[in-house]
């Protein structure tokens, strides 16, 4: 059942705060992008070297101890600059949050965006479509909601390993007993950010899982709850996301590693506009297509399609044309079209809707490094050669997948503690699992060998995953469907990869928070 995703904007809380040490108290502040927010200061803040304006956006990275004492890791950007410092929690002042230009869904901002004590008011700002459930707005939502959040504790038996949830209604007696007992007899449950969070120089670890992971990956069902593990890095790796190439409502979403052994060979792209083609022109092969759909221009000057044309595409140009009398400098792209004998050379308007499908000639077989290294993204392929290291390669099965961008995530290799033969990538942001860490040495400190793991995405996960592509690479504007009475305006024509944009963050950002209380602590449960 076809359903709307709601997202929402996040309305700044005009209370202020009054020190450094409250905004770290009630506000989420960690490594992921939900966890930095941005205030001002009512006044001037003088550094040692450096002086932070009144008004100035002032970006909360970390929380970190400085010379003995804790402090917050900031960045302002000034001129285009980037300036970092660190401000003590007992700075004091008048702290205002900043607006957020971002969108987030109700799950994210209940998580991350409601500071603690505090309601937290939103818009809606747009729907995205995706299955299997029910919209829980009002009939005659006006767009506006006042977030008030209902907490649930979660809490460790201290004889038992059990994890126990106590919800905020339960009509219960508690009894403070912390200095009674040991806090360290308690385990200490973590969740994959938790460890992620873990300098480098801490790996590797030890961990008996707690929780394990839910989902259909047949590779998650080795990390069951009680399970020994060896956690033994943390990093970021590439990942392309990919679609299958189909026409209904059911089409599956992959992220595919670079350590993908399958090969590819390439399939037909198809192009809905001439200004399609410019974009997937390259200078690695001439782009040759063919009519889909009849053209005819307004212009004497420019050619008119008919189903079937075949055209070789060369670049993008200005032509001059005659319009009600008048001569006009319009956009256009330079084809040759191509005869039974001859090539003729054509000019075809920019703004011309029209269809094209292009003629594949190249009968390589490619690894997905060298698609991502030679060609421009989005791209269609067809495994070719399945991968023989995995069991089930989901991508073989497929009648064609297109490529659609390059990301870049958080990862942490894993593998078995009892039999350390296999190690597999797990993504932080993406699998709900907790494990408490175990005083154990581990055993072999080099990773065993790493086996490749494509990731099924659900249809919500990937319209996260273009959502935040989005907010960094915005695709050049189409251009007008009609002659403007100048030169339309040179577009930028990014690559489709994030690898390609020299401004693009290489970290990847999560898709959804996966604990409801980021900043728990463990607390006392006799049971």
């Amino acid at each position: 059942m076809n359903h709307l995703m709601c997202l929402y904007k996040v309305v700044a809380d005009k209370t202020p705060y009054f020190s450094i040490e409250e905004i770290t108290r009630k506000v989420s502040i960690g490594p992921a992008r939900f966890g930095h927010p941005c205030f001002y200061s009512a006044e001037d803040i003088k550094l040692a070297n450096f002086t932070v304006k009144r008004g100035e956006q002032i970006t909360f990275n970390s929380v970190k101890e400085v010379d003995g004492a804790m402090a917050v890791g900031c960045v302002v950007v000034r001129n285009n600059e980037s300036h970092s410092f660190t401000l003590p929690l007992s700075q004091e002042g008048q702290f205002y949050e900043c607006e957020d230009d971002q969108i987030y869904t109700l799950k994210e901002i209940a998580e991350w965006k409601i500071p603690k004590g505090r309601y937290r008011i939103v818009k809606l700002s747009n729907t995205l479509h995706t299955w299997d459930y029910s919209s829980p707005l009002p009939e005659n939502f006006d767009g506006c909601l006042i977030l008030m959040p209902v907490y649930e504790m979660q809490a460790i038996m201290k004889f038992r390993k059990d994890i126990v949830h106590i919800l905020s209604d339960l009509d219960v007696e508690v009894k403070d007993i912390t200095d009674c007992y040991d806090i360290g007899s308690f385990l200490q449950p973590c969740s994959l950010e938790d460890i992620f969070e873990r300098t480098s120089k801490e790996f590797p670890v030890v961990a008996e899982i707690m929780e394990g992971p839910s989902g259909s990956q047949k590779t998650y069902n080795l990390f069951s709850t009680g399970k020994e593990i060896v956690i033994y890095k943390k990093y970021q790796a590439a990942r392309v996301l990919a679609s299958e190439m189909r026409s209904d409502s059911s089409k599956r979403h992959f992220l595919i590693p670079m350590s993908y052994k399958g090969k590819f060979k390439r399939r037909p792209r198809e192009f809905p506009t001439a200004y399609d083609l410019e974009i997937a022109r390259s200078e690695k092969e001439q782009l040759h297509v063919v009519a889909t759909k009849a053209f005819t221009s307004p212009h004497k000057e420019l050619f008119s399609v008919s189903v079937g044309d075949q055209f070789l595409v060369q670049q993008r140009q200005t032509s001059e044309v005659l319009h009600e009398g008048r001569k006009k400098l319009i956009d256009v792209l330079a084809c040759e079209q191509i005869q039974s004998d001859t090539h003729k050379k054509v000019l075809l308007p920019m703004y011309m809707e029209g269809g094209f499908v292009e003629v594949i000639h190249d009968k390589k077989q490619y690894h997905l490094s060298e698609i991502c290294k030679e060609f421009h993204l989005p791209f269609n392929v067809k495994v070719s050669v399945r991968d023989l290291s995995i069991e089930e390669d989901v991508l073989a099965a497929a009648p064609g997948l297109q490529l659609e961008e390059e990301i870049t995530d958080s990862y942490l290799l894993i593998g078995s503690a009892s039999s350390p033969v296999e190690s597999w990538e797990i993504p932080v942001y993406r699998l709900n699992m907790l494990v408490h860490l175990l005083s154990k040495d581990v055993q072999t400190v080099v990773p065993p060998v790493m086996r490749t793991m494509v990731e099924e995405v659900s249809e919500e996960e990937y319209y996260m995953l273009r959502r935040y592509e989005n907010i960094t690479l915005h695709p050049p504007p189409r251009p007008p469907k009609k002659p403007t009475t100048a030169p339309l305006p040179a577009f930028a024509v990014p690559k489709q990869g994030m690898s390609d944009v020299p401004q693009a963050p290489k970290v990847r950002y999560p898709l959804l928070s996966l604990n409801a209380l980021q900043s728990r602590k463990q607390v006392p449960f006799l049971g």
